[in-house]
């Protein structure tokens, strides 16, 4: 059956706040039991809090992130592969996900193809060590290259790799989650459960209007486009999972960007409290 988790980026206050123990106690309590980690630096320490927290409170953590290149939070698989694998085994954990394309490889075709080419490489390396590698999407995926969608070149290009999607960023790219993840079917373990929402610009953005700062209204209006708690939006979360579920997806994972003055505990009651009523509250 498939699983509902959280996507720890959200956690990544709480655990510098709380520690890793202490964050993922509270995630449980509101009934979160699955974890893929994200943005968390695995400290010899940290590392060691989350697997007190799976031996202890139960927690699963489905796949690790890593990024290709050194330079950001998560681990690099160039760089650091012997690391990863090693905390993969730590917290048992059978996937790697790629959180997002790296930005310099954006400035032309062959840079995108010589991020495939070294990512199917890692896959085929982390498959020798029983590991899955994973890229997840974000909306740039679905800008167009000689009339094809991004993410159709790099699972082309990466064919040992698969693919985590996220309902809103595939949203926002102006395609529907349940179709996109249809297309998948088979290669998808993981889908992101976050909502898209769109906004009423709010006092201050229309007395920018009204004054006539244009830059401060249009800044307004083109924000509009919200992350939300699962449920408070407009994707359709029934039909999305039922897709998720029959393309093979055993983890779905709820999270969101930006919390817009909410704490991350209420977003994450919402979420789960939204999905309890759609129906999937045996996939907690």
């Amino acid at each position: 059956m498939a699983r509902i988790g959280v996507q720890a980026m959200m956690l990544k206050s709480a655990v510098a706040e709380l520690g890793a123990f202490e964050t993922f106690r509270r995630t449980t309590g509101i009934g979160y039991r699955v974890a893929e980690l994200s943005q968390i630096p695995l400290t010899a320490e940290t590392v060691a809090e989350l697997r007190r927290a799976r031996d202890e409170l139960g927690v699963e953590y489905c796949a690790l992130s890593a990024a290709l290149t050194s330079g950001g939070i998560n681990d690099s698989l160039e760089e650091e592969f012997d690391k990863i694998v090693a905390d993969c085994r730590s917290l048992g954990a059978d996937m790697v996900r790629i959180g997002m394309l790296p930005i310099p490889a954006l400035r032309s075709p062959d840079a995108v193809l010589d991020f495939c080419r070294r990512a199917d490489a890692a896959a085929e390396r982390l498959s020798d060590e029983g590991i899955a590698l994973y890229y997840h999407n974000h909306h740039v995926e679905f800008a167009k290259v000689d009339g094809r969608y991004l993410l159709e070149i790099i699972a082309e290009n990466s064919p040992h790799v698969g693919i985590e999607l996220d309902a809103h960023w595939i949203a926002r790219g102006g395609l529907d989650p349940a179709r996109v993840i249809g297309q998948y079917a088979g290669r998808v373990r993981m889908v992101h459960l976050k909502d898209y929402r769109i906004a009423i610009p709010d006092a201050a953005a229309i007395d920018a209007f009204e004054s006539g700062d244009h830059a401060a209204w249009g800044a307004a209006w083109t924000g509009l486009v919200q992350f939300a708690e699962v449920g408070e939006g407009n994707l359709d979360w029934p039909g999305i999972i039922d897709q998720s579920i029959r393309s093979g997806a055993e983890y779905l994972l709820v999270e969101q960007d930006e919390l817009y003055g909410r704490t991350v505990w209420e977003a994450l009651e919402i979420s789960h409290r939204n999905l309890t009523e759609f129906g999937f509250a045996e996939h907690f």
